[in-house]
Parts: structure tokens; sequence; C-alpha cells
């Protein structure tokens, strides 16, 4: 390998310069050679959806413009196998050292692993840094040294940690270029020609980018913030920090987020200002909601296919894409779902308390598989984030210690007096039912014909009939439940009986496929890239957890019924889908 003592930086969801470890170390080092790889394919089933890929589009453009201003550019590269990329770059520009910043999900924390295995074995120096979190999962554990298993716990522990979050780092003044002659940029394509239309109607509600996350946060603790206790349940206001998607691509840190929260919520203290510090307190919590989600992902890496919970895989979920497609479309008959679901097709976005709703009518009401819910809100969401998007899924059915119980049901009609009281939710997004009166907005087949007519809706027309009755539903799920206790049963009897092996064994259980129109295809070298193994621990390295473990059932584990009946004091109040956003 040549000599040119240059580092390269690896960016890949960390696209901003301040508070940026892995490019402060590269800064400091010498002459900086700035990388981002592109690589989809090696996502398999979660490569980004259409509104991920223009967001990574417009941040990747702002990195390179910031970078410019200092003395670099970002070099591009196209690729199916991010590791042989990345050593191809290194060989080309002769650099001796790459930095990196942590990522948590399964997929990463395995590449990552081998990158490291593979830059190692050719000499290179390679170092990686926590930029993601407040702190690294393997450092919030319980006194016997072991990672917590509910929310609650788990944040008051980092609220309680022998040392604060380490602060945010400046951005740098000024950044040595290596020399990039022999490693031009690829030409990146994130959306064809068909996507581009739909995509430019994006541009009038986001601003992606690093200094941009920058002001969205600002204008958030500035504004909104101080009522945020009082109004962030409202879905037909803008209520939220609107932060979830330059968190995810890694446009702003949580440090950062973190430490000008509390700054506020100090003021605010002094002041004695209680809604002030009341909203601040709920917002680290949602921050700390994110924390759990990667930290569930670290410790639990099935967590985005399969249950936490062993008595989860027992459920008898129904099947059905025509439930799935009338829920994808908006056309279930529930004004406040559909509402939700156009939102989100039409612009990439829905406020929390909105994806709770949305969530728990797909898994509770129609009793589709989870999987497929989220996998349609991956696909969909501007904000798509895999370890908080299983994390609130996995709330919403039930399957977390701490989660919201199964048969914890909520009609849509009566959440859309709470969070669309005067109906206007649903008119934006509904235009079938704009004339339609208040009182009647969110049970529009309880209306009266005359009251129809005047505003023009024909149900089972122009506007959906229900596409299940709630109590039809109700008494479905009961049976359903009922069905899962008594398969459960049998399988611990026949354990106790010698008749089968391992209950809740992560190898016995087989997910639930994706609809059709969902498939991706995923051609055999790309399958065995993404397959988990075992690591080794090694210091100053990014821990890789077993890929075994999780909370199903050992031999010396209690039962899923004694976990959480162990835990429902310590509930969380609603872990739901990217809180924070």
């Amino acid at each position: 390998m040549s000599s040119g003592g240059c580092s390269i930086v690896w960016f890949r969801r960390d696209l901003r310069l301040e508070d940026n470890p892995a490019l402060a170390a590269g800064v400091r080092a010498g002459a900086v050679i700035s990388l981002f790889i592109w690589a989809p394919e090696e996502e398999g089933y979660y490569c980004p959806g259409r509104v991920s890929r223009w967001w990574i589009k417009q941040s990747l453009s702002h990195l390179n413009s910031s970078l410019k201003s200092l003395g670099t550019s970002l070099i591009t590269k196209r690729s199916t196998d991010s590791i042989s990329s990345l050593l191809e770059v290194v060989k080309s520009a002769g650099a001796t050292q790459v930095f990196f910043n942590h990522l948590y999900d399964p997929i990463s924390l395995v590449r990552d692993h081998r990158a490291k295995e593979a830059l190692i074995s050719e000499g290179v120096s390679v170092r990686s840094f926590n930029a993601d979190l407040l702190y690294e999962p393997w450092e919030v554990v319980d006194n016997e040294g072991r990672p917590f298993t509910t929310f609650s716990a788990f944040w008051d522990r980092c609220l309680t940690m022998p040392f604060d979050p380490e602060a945010p780092l400046l951005p740098p003044k000024r950044i040595i270029s290596g020399d990039a002659s022999r490693c031009p940029s690829d030409n990146l394509v994130f959306e064809s020609e068909s996507e581009k239309g739909s995509n430019a109607l994006l541009a009038r509600a986001w601003s992606p980018g690093w200094s941009n996350a920058d002001k969205s946060l600002a204008t958030f603790i500035n504004g909104p913030l101080i009522e945020y206790s009082k109004n962030r349940r409202k879905a037909d206001t803008a209520t939220t920090s609107f932060l979830s998607p330059h968190l995810h691509f890694g446009e702003v840190s949580v440090r950062k987020v973190f430490h000008r929260i509390r700054i506020k919520q100090v003021l605010w203290a002094n002041e004695g200002n209680k809604e002030g510090e009341e909203s601040s307190n709920l917002f680290l919590k949602s921050i700390g909601l994110r924390e759990f989600s990667r930290y569930m992902s670290f410790n639990h890496p099935y967590s985005h296919e399969r249950p936490l919970l062993g008595h989860l895989k027992y459920f008898p979920w129904l099947v059905d894409e025509g439930y799935f497609k009338a829920w994808r479309q908006g056309r279930t008959g529930y004004p406040l779902v559909d509402a939700g679901m156009r939102e989100l097709w039409a612009t990439g976005w829905l406020h929390d308390r909105i994806r709770v709703v949305v969530s728990t009518f797909s898994v509770k009401v129609l009793q589709l598989p989870w999987t497929w819910g989220m996998k349609y809100f991956w696909d969909t969401l501007l904000d798509a984030d895999l370890e908080s998007d299983a994390l609130g899924w996995q709330y919403i059915t039930g399957t977390l210690p701490d989660g919201c119980e199964f048969d914890q049901f909520y009609n849509p009609q009566f959440e859309g007096y709470k969070f669309d009281p005067k109906g206007e939710y649903v008119r934006r997004w509904l235009p079938e039912l704009a004339r339609l009166p208040t009182e009647w907005i969110h049970h529009p087949w309880d209306a009266p014909e005359p009251v129809l007519q005047a505003a023009g809706v024909e149900l089972g027309s122009n506007y959906s009939l229900p596409i299940v009755e709630i109590d039809a539903a109700k008494e479905r799920l009961e049976d359903a439940l009922s069905q899962m206790w008594r398969r459960e049963a049998a399988s611990r009897a026949a354990i106790d009986n010698g008749m089968e092996e391992g209950h809740g064994d992560s190898t016995d259980f087989v997910p639930i496929a994706f609809p059709q129109a969902m498939q991706m295809e995923m051609d055999p070298e790309t399958a065995r890239n993404n397959t988990t193994r075992n690591a080794i621990r090694r210091y100053e390295d990014q821990i890789v957890p077993s890929m075994s473990s999780s909370f199903f059932r050992t031999e010396d584990e209690v039962s899923s019924v004694d976990i959480r009946n162990s835990v429902v004091e310590s509930r969380a109040e609603v872990p739901i889908m990217l809180m924070y956003n």
C-alpha cells in the first residue's frame, strides 16, 4: 500500500460537520478524504424508500458544499459492497487511517466489524466513535452488569450516570484535503424520473442539511418547546419539533439536542416556569426513547423482525392483503386512520400520535402482522428509522416487557375526538368529507342520510364504509389472544414432557412474508453479506453483540407472563414511533 499518510473519514448517517467525532479525529490527524458510499442493496428488505432517498440526496449536496467551503469535498461511490469500495479508496489514496462513527442496526453492526477486520489486515489503522447516542449501549447496565429490559429503568440509569454525556464538538475551521485525484466520485442516482415530480413537493416543506437542522432545533427550542407538554397530542397543528429526519440522517447530534434542552430546562426551573420545565422533561424522555431503540437493537439484533416476548410468536395474525391494501390507501372507512395514511403517502410524514392511531388500527383492529406495517412505514416515511420503528411497532403490539397490552384497544372514532376535535385534520386529507359537520366527521356512518346528502358524502361510493366493525374486531382480538395463550401453554407442556426443544428459540421462528407488492429482490451475494454472526470484543472497538441474544426463553428464564407481571408498575407512558418528531 502506498504511503500518502492521509485519513479517510467514512460518512454514513452522520451527515454533519458539527459534533462529528470521526471528522474531528481525521482533521487532527492531518490530510482528510471525506467519503460516502451508497450501497442500498446491502440493506436487504430495508433499502431506503423514495422520500428517504430524496432526503439523502439533498443532505449530501449540503454536506459537500460545506466541505468545499473548508477546503475539501465529498467523494461519493456507488457500490454493492461497502467494504470492498472502502478498501479500494484506501488503496487508491494511500490512506493509512480510517475513521467512522458507530451505527447500531444489525446490518451495520456486522458490516462495521467486518470493515475493521479487513482494514486491520491491510495494515490500516481504524477507529470508530460514538456520534449517535448520549451513552454507548454497553455503558448503560444494571447493578449486575446486565442490559435493561424496560425503558423506565434504562432511562433512569441514563439520567443518573456517573458522567454526563460529552459536550458537542465544534465544526472544524479548515480541512486539509488529501489527494483524491485517483478516487473520482461516482454519480449517485437517488430518484427515478417518475419520482421527481412527487419529490419536488417535498422541498416546499423540508430543508435537509446539517445547518438547516440547527435552525430547526433553534426554532423549536425558542417556540413550541415551552408548550410541548400541552400541545404535543394535537394532530391538527404543528406541535412537534420536526427534528426526527435530521436526527436519523445525523444532521444534528443527539448530544447537542440534549444539552440545548437541558440548558432551557434549568433556565425555566430557575424562573419557576413549571410548564416549560415539564415540557423539557417530556421532550428529553422522547430523546431517551430514541436512545432505547438503539439500545434494544444492539442487544437484540432481531427486534425488527421477531417479537421480543416469545408468546407473540403464537399469535394468529390475519394474513389478508386486501385489508393491508385498504389500510395503505386510506380506505378503511375510519376517517382519522384514512387521513393519516393519505398524509403519509402524500408527504412522507405523520404526527407521532397519528402514527399510534394507524399502527394500532393495523395490528389490533385488522390484526395484520406488525412487520407489514413497520415495513410500509420504512418505505414511506421521511424519518424512517429501523431501530425506532421496531421499538414503536413492538410497543404497540405488546411484544416489549413494558409495552402496550395487546388487548388495550383504541377506538379510532374516540381518538379523533382527542387528537382532531374540530375535524380540521380529517378535512385536510379527506376532501370527500370536507363538508361534513364536525359532529359526524369522525363517524360518518352514524350521520343521518340528509346530512350525508347535504355534504355530498355517499358511503360505499365516494367514501368507504368501515371495512370492519369495532365490536366485531374486539371479539376477534379476544379470540385470537385466547388462541395464542392456548398455543403457548401447549408448547410449554410439550417441552416439560420432553417432546420439544427450546421454547421460544429464535431458530424456530418463521417471519410472515411481506405481501408480494412489497417484495424486494436480493441476490445471493447480498444475502451472504447480510448474514449475521458472532464477533469478538476489542478494546476501544464498537462492541458487536451475540446475534442470538433476545428475550426468548431459555431453560433458566422466566415465562413471558412472569416478565410482563414484573414490569406492570414500570410501564412507560407511550414509547411510540419517533416520538420526538
